[in-house]
């Protein structure tokens, strides 16, 4: 099976890895940092908002089972994409609203995605389209499968992204992984 990656940005990583690590078709989800200036940065350094990179998740795909233009569509449907540098009161360029895509298909479906993704908000979609050959880096060890190891014992967890995955697992309950 040929997987493909998609790489996006939308607020807090813990939130979306939870979120696509649930749905049909996605092989891994990797939190990790994107776009910015520093090598080898911290989350500590990130949180800073000083070194331009973007809390973002990576996802490996198969796209016989879910295409990039579906991972887009649940995309701007988890995350307000009208709040500059901006998800709920995390505040910062670091929680920007960004899509990273690695060719030029991908760039294509994108700038789509955001036109066809403008009709369901009143406001104008403020997401991005950088750089996916941008310098990644994987966020540190205890970030990764953060919602699934801390679940609702952190306060964070239990009041943003619990409804968060909750809402998405409503709405998107016939593509969820436990449903096949």
């Amino acid at each position: 099976m040929a997987t493909e990656t998609a790489t996006f940005a939308a607020g807090c990583f813990w939130c979306y890895e939870a979120i696509y690590d649930d749905l049909k078709g996605v092989q891994s989800v990797e939190s990790g940092y994107i776009g910015g200036h520093l090598d080898n940065p911290t989350y500590k350094q990130i949180c800073n908002g000083d070194t331009g990179h973007a809390e973002a998740i990576r996802i490996e795909f198969d796209p016989a089972q879910v295409s990039y233009a579906e991972l887009l569509d649940i995309l701007f449907h988890v995350h307000d994409p009208t709040t500059l540098n901006r998800q709920g009161n995390d505040v910062g360029t670091q929680y920007r609203s960004a899509i990273f895509p690695h060719t030029p298909e991908q760039r294509a479906v994108a700038e789509e995605a955001i036109r066809t993704a403008q009709a369901d908000w009143p406001a104008p979609i403020v997401t991005t389209i950088e750089d996916g050959d941008a310098r990644w880096y994987p966020a540190e060890a205890y970030h990764q499968e953060y919602y699934a190891t801390n679940g609702d014992s952190n306060p964070y967890c239990s009041f943003v992204v619990g409804p968060k995955v909750r809402k998405f697992r409503e709405k998107y309950r016939d593509r969820l992984k436990s449903a096949a």
